[in-house]
């Protein structure tokens, strides 16, 4: 199994870590490559929520929606991998191998919508990990939860990476008929050998604009998301990524500069050497450059976009393409006023 990181960086929330020792294997190639081709183990979350809330100025949504903690798509450069460290494991290798399930994550979201407190805006999935990883052939929890959405006409919004999206087509397009989602589908290059490197468990590149062409077709409004784009890697395919995304069938598009917070930076630099040894210092550096020397910002309006010369050229060019392309425009809005509660467990709706 292909994996994106190599490495499990120490726990920042551990006072203790290991580090294996090799010595007495030396030449056992076999043993070690074994190593660092981990099956996928999935782990029972026992939370008792499933929508979270944010009230950060640079994510455009306040409520999300995780049926999963950790990601089989491995890619290198994800910026929740820090949150899997919350669970006493690692942003590394335990990230893409140890998945943690939400079960209940379409009865939770019923008991979430039931609440009185609640007046519809939209909800996200997925605000962290990706909500069509490879585990969702197996669990189906994402369609559960549009199955839900559907029946109580909740707006939301889907992020992915993943052509598993098309599955769920006949939900979608009754969605799409009453103004209630939105599919944002991320591409960070078209290169399927850079693609099968940097993010190895996600769909191609190919199949991903497939998807935004099956969408788009359906009726349903897609975007293309530009993410992330990684200053000398990427950043040269913003035109051409624009331009098939076009050709497909989207009608926005948006981006995010890459952004290495806490153990993401160990495990991005590590695949960075290893798979791009020729371009790995010039990467970096540019990266830098976009960070004011660091490799990540917390400060609001720059973490997502960068400052600096390099940010700023990337940022000229992303807007000159999507204007050229007419990609500039939003996504249409959202029908609020139909939401209804849903049926309780004992199959009453509320009165009031």
């Amino acid at each position: 199994m292909r994996h994106g990181a190599k490495i499990d960086p120490p726990n920042r929330f551990e006072k203790s870590c290991r580090e294996a020792d090799f010595e007495q294997l030396e030449g056992d190639t076999e043993y070690a490559s074994s190593l660092d081709s981990r099956p996928v183990e999935y782990l029972t979350d026992a939370s008792r929520s499933i929508v979270s809330e944010n009230d950060s100025p640079d994510i455009p949504f306040r409520y999300s929606l995780n049926p999963y903690r950790g990601c089989e798509h491995g890619c290198s450069y994800c910026y929740a991998r820090p949150t899997h460290e919350y669970l006493g494991l690692s942003a590394g290798l335990d990230f893409e191998t140890k998945i943690v399930v939400k079960h209940d994550a379409p009865d939770l979201f019923r008991e979430f919508l039931a609440r009185d407190a609640w007046q519809p805006e939209e909800i996200v999935f997925s605000g962290v990990t990706d909500c069509y990883q490879p585990a969702d052939r197996k669990f189906r929890l994402t369609r559960g939860c549009l199955e839900v959405a559907l029946e109580c006409r909740q707006p939301v919004g889907i992020i992915t990476k993943n052509a598993l999206v098309c599955r769920d087509l006949d939900l979608l397009r009754e969605m799409a008929a009453l103004k209630l989602v939105h599919v944002n589908l991320s591409i960070s290059t078209l290169d399927a050998e850079l693609a099968r490197a940097m993010e190895p468990r996600t769909s191609i590149p190919a199949a991903r604009l497939r998807s935004i062409e099956t969408l788009s077709q359906a009726g349903v409004p897609a975007r293309v998301m530009v993410a992330p784009i990684i200053p000398g890697l990427n950043d040269s395919e913003i035109p051409a990524v624009l331009a098939a995304a076009k050709d497909a069938g989207a009608t926005s598009a948006g981006y995010t500069l890459l952004r290495l917070p806490f153990t993401v930076a160990p495990v991005f630099q590590e695949w960075l050497v290893r798979t791009q040894p020729l371009k790995a210092r010039k990467v970096e550096g540019l990266i830098r450059e976009t960070r004011d020397g660091a490799l990540s910002q917390s400060k609001w309006g720059e973490r997502m976009k960068g400052t600096g010369p390099i940010a700023e050229q990337i940022r000229k060019l992303f807007g000159v393409f999507t204007r050229k392309l007419g990609l500039n425009s939003f996504l249409p809005s959202h029908e609020f006023s139909q939401f209804r509660p849903p049926v309780n467990r004992e199959g009453q709706m509320r009165l009031f």
